[in-house]
């Protein structure tokens, strides 16, 4: 962990930049690839870990800007296969600044995500890290089963791990695997093809999709599809599972209902004894996640 330090960043290359929504959508998301061999990131992160980012500039205040963390979706070897290539989905962040006067409405933009998604192959970015230690898969991948929940750009670490398990040189993990990924339209599915592709060709991996606000029909949460779903509950009873939870915050708050109405709160959640077992404590910030269950919200 933290062989780069943010005061002294090492120069990575951007070698490839692509969409990578289900179709046209009102958000702009892109797969990059960073070639940081040579460096000391270069064969030392891991799947689910997080990289830094240092955007050239400066701040309004003239400060040099901060890092910015994104979580690595690629596997541990890398998109090369060697683990000189990370990659990471960055979304562009594009808002309105709001503002007690009404006069002022002008447009903010991300100043290190826009930057990444604008930039040419062959540019110089300043990166740091690896960091993360908790969620990451298992050493022992192949005595575990899996249930991993996304929404947006939160799918990026699941990228990563699924593809670590299926496509693994010592032969593909067997046991369940259920990705669940969220999103408010269907044209915002990030990686959605590769994802067919995989359950395609693995029948251990299961990959279900929530929609909040489809073009026809209900509407449909991450929680609902983790409740909702037979397999799944019962996969969550099994003491082998381990829980993945990467997204917008608050999307856990209907899965750890399930876990206290389902029984399983001893199995995935911490709490303390002073706290009535009942369904509306999961959203006090006491009950937090268990060894099984690991969150990274935002």
């Amino acid at each position: 962990m933290n062989l780069v330090r943010p005061k002294e960043p090492v120069i990575g290359t951007l070698v490839s930049t692509a969409l990578c929504m289900k179709g046209k959508s009102a958000s702009f998301v892109r797969h990059i690839d960073i070639d940081v061999s040579g460096t000391p990131l270069a064969g030392n992160f891991r799947a689910g870990q997080a990289f830094g980012v240092v955007p050239p500039g400066r701040d309004p205040s003239g400060k040099l800007h901060a890092v910015r963390l994104y979580s690595i979706a690629s596997p541990s070897w890398g998109e090369d296969g060697e683990g000189n290539v990370l990659s990471t989905t960055v979304k562009r962040v594009i808002d309105e600044r709001s503002a007690d006067d009404p006069e002022v409405h002008d447009l903010f933009l991300g100043v290190c995500s826009n930057w990444l998604c604008d930039i040419p192959t062959g540019a110089e970015v300043a990166v740091t890290g690896p960091s993360g230690k908790r969620f990451l898969l298992p050493e022992s991948t192949s005595e575990h089963n899996y249930v991993f929940v996304a929404t947006g750009t939160g799918i990026a670490p699941f990228r990563g791990m699924v593809k670590e398990l299926l496509e693994h040189p010592d032969g593909p993990c067997d046991r369940p695997i259920h990705l669940v990924m969220g999103v408010p339209y269907g044209t915002d599915l990030l990686y959605h093809d590769d994802f067919i592709a995989l359950a395609e060709a693995h029948d251990n991996f299961h990959y279900h999709t929530a929609i909040s606000r489809p073009e026809s029909g209900p509407r449909r949460y991450v929680d609902q599809a983790v409740v909702e779903n037979d397999a799944i509950t019962a996969l969550l009873a099994d003491s082998g599972t381990l829980v993945y939870m990467c997204g917008i915050k608050g999307m856990e708050t209907g899965i750890y209902r399930h876990f206290v109405d389902a029984g399983l709160i001893d199995d995935y959640l911490e709490w303390p004894n002073d706290i009535e077992r009942v369904r509306d404590n999961v959203t006090e910030r006491k009950v937090r996640a268990g060894a099984r269950c690991m969150v990274e919200v935002y």
